[in-house]
């Protein structure tokens, strides 16, 4: 099989979902069992094109399809290719993987609803429109698909119209997405003109030797900008999260689809075009400096809402804010493997969400509910640290030379220090203490492993790590510190609970701080 063969064949990826899409407004509620038969035959085509990917990306590395002659505009040519690498194999393969369980989950969950079919219409719309934006080897095809899957999203948020807080929810949503679909044009636009093409591998090359010379033009720096902050209104960063918590009024499937794959549109831009975000520092602390804010926000604030499904809304913002706080950071397999997993993990906390009261009761443990002694945390600081540096040490891994590596490394260490604190209770038992200790180390090891394969796959596939500049590990630094000062406090909330300074502050964290508030007020919220 010729190499310019598997691109090809990964397109039909998203073609099958397409065609899919098409069948749908012809289809009445007699015949839904047809659009079912049609979604179910798109998934097993796209799970196979992944396959077919991998493959050829096993094979022969990064692979880009012949020219595919569209339209002619003046003397040139719209030629767009599909671009299969690492990043695009990987994303590929996650995406279909996840299409396939959402439309089986749908067939089964919208069974007898009389919108059935245009559901899985918008459904397969929006899944081949994420596939284009994966498979783009051209920039105005990803400026297209990313459009094109913001307005398949919209009818799918607006599934039931009746309700009034899914048409603000999706008004919300319609806003920042246009925003970001504006700022995400002029990039385009600016890289073309810069440039001289549309082709990603093109620019990709010449981004890389702007780097190398240190000298990047306004053009694209501007350009660079525009996809951080684009990147940043895709995934529902602060203070335009509103939205992301408000979207609960649709079907089951489309809020696993909107926060385990559409989400996740904001970290990928970022990746896919980081050699043109690199060339400008100040889009890397942007990154930095939103994506720390939001993450820290929206894990506190999510600690404080009792309903599972606007917890798990601001639990995607943080994981959307920490991905794109480590992009800052310039390490960009540790998102892309971050991303996948928050995928899963968030597909699987949405699907199973109508369990989740009797998956608590049968989990439940009693417990004094006690804060544990501040010398168990040290102790769990201390053995946590020693886990971290020890296995790093093992893999020949020197996190000081990478600040990626060491800011990710300290966050681990502040989550395994929850978890060694509380395995050492007032009556330590050993074992009980070598269990948490064997999890801990279980993390641990599977963190550098999983990141180190992830690094390989990617060789190539994205810019090379950026050396960081003070204002970045300044930024990264306050952004450590501050998430070590909440894990603390929230192991202390027992404590707090009985003073009237944490019930005040537990109202306003409660509320979001009303940040959503003004955009409330934006969009009409509260006229009848």
């Amino acid at each position: 099989m010729p190499d310019t063969l598997f691109p090809l064949l990964a397109l039909l990826a998203p073609l099958a979902f397409l065609a899919a899409a098409a069948t749908a407004p012809f289809a009445s509620t007699s015949r839904a069992r047809g659009v079912r038969r049609c979604t179910t035959v798109a998934s097993v085509v796209a799970l196979l094109a992944a396959a077919t990917a991998a493959v050829g990306f096993a094979l022969h590395g990064s692979l880009v399809s012949p020219a595919i002659p569209l339209v002619r505009i003046g003397l040139d040519t719209l030629a767009p290719s599909v671009r299969v690498d690492g990043l695009s194999a990987v994303m590929l393969a996650m995406i279909a993987l996840l299409a396939a369980v959402l439309v089986r989950y749908s067939h089964r969950y919208l069974d007898g609803d009389a919108g059935q079919p245009r559901f899985l219409g918008w459904l397969s719309a929006t899944v081949g429109s994420v596939m284009l934006i994966v498979l783009a080897g051209d920039l105005l095809v990803l400026v297209a698909a990313w459009i094109a899957t913001s307005f398949a999203l919209h009818r799918l948020l607006l599934f039931y119209p009746q309700r009034r807080a899914a048409v603000i929810a999706a008004r919300k949503k319609f806003l920042v997405a246009r925003a970001g679909d504006a700022l995400l044009a002029m990039a385009a636009v600016l890289l073309t003109h810069a440039f001289g093409t549309t082709d990603l591998g093109t620019i990709f090359e010449g981004a890389r030797r702007m780097v190398e010379a240190g000298d990047a033009p306004l053009g694209v720096g501007l350009a660079a900008m525009a996809v951080v902050l684009a990147a940043m209104l895709k995934s529902a960063q602060f203070p335009t999260h509103g939205w992301l918590v408000e979207v609960m009024e649709t079907p089951t499937p489309v809020s696993a689809l909107l926060h385990a794959g559409i989400l996740n549109g904001g970290p990928f831009l970022v990746v896919r075009l980081s050699d043109v975000v690199v060339t400008t520092p100040a889009a890397m602390h942007a990154l930095v400096g939103v994506g720390g804010l939001t993450a820290l926000f929206a894990s506190v604030v999510m600690t404080t809402q009792s309903r599972v499904k606007v917890a798990l809304g601001y639990s995607s913002a943080a994981h959307m804010g920490f991905m794109l706080l480590v992009c800052g950071l310039g390490a960009w397999p540790a998102a892309i493997l971050h991303l996948v997993a928050h995928s899963f993990y968030k597909a699987h906390a949405f699907l199973s969400s109508g369990s989740a009261v009797e998956v608590a009761r049968a989990s439940f443990v009693p417990t004094d509910g006690r804060p544990p002694h501040p010398a168990r945390v040290a102790a769990g600081v201390a053995l946590a640290s020693a886990l971290y540096a020890g296995v790093a040490a093992l893999f020949g891994l020197s996190p000081w030379r990478d600040p990626g590596a060491l800011a990710l490394g300290a966050i681990l260490v502040v989550g395994l220090t929850t978890l060694v604190a509380r395995g050492l209770d007032d009556a330590p038992h050993v074992e009980v203490i070598g269990r948490t200790l064997g999890a801990a180390l279980a993390t641990t090891v599977a963190f550098f492993v999983l990141e180190g394969g992830t690094a390989a796959i990617l060789d190539g596939s994205v810019a090379p790590v950026p050396i960081a500049s003070p204002t970045t590990l300044a930024l990264g630094g306050a952004v450590i510190g501050a998430f070590a000062l909440a894990t603390v406090a929230l192991l202390y909330v027992p404590r707090l609970g009985r003073s009237r300074l944490w019930d005040a502050a537990y109202v306003h964290l409660r509320n979001g701080l009303y940040a959503n508030a003004l955009f409330d007020r934006v969009v009409g919220a509260h006229r009848r």
